[in-house]
């Protein structure tokens, strides 16, 4: 994942997942990231502009941090992720560390 920044906008490129190894490990982390997509390009879509406080949005983080952490780690982070995303927290940009 690499960052970058063109004219105050900031880009995250998200890892493809036809790029993740071909191992039986890596099969929950793979239906994870396939059911964030599935809500990326079906629920997304019908849900209200600046829905997320944050940036990346709660989902490309979620998918970031499975991609890169695995099935536990990183479906932890994303859950983490998203109860910080309420009207109380600032939100902003936060990444995947």
């Amino acid at each position: 994942m690499s960052v970058i920044e063109e004219d105050e906008n900031i880009h995250v490129e998200e890892p493809k997942l036809r790029d993740l190894p071909f191992s039986i490990l890596y099969i929950p982390r793979f239906i994870l990231l396939a059911l964030i997509r599935l809500y990326q390009f079906l629920i997304s879509p019908a849900l209200p502009p600046d829905t997320c406080r944050f940036y990346p949005t709660c989902s490309h983080y979620g998918y970031q941090a499975i991609y890169k952490y695995g099935a536990i780690k990183g479906t932890g982070m994303a859950i983490w992720r998203v109860l910080r995303c309420n009207p109380y927290n600032p939100g902003g940009f936060d990444p995947v560390p």
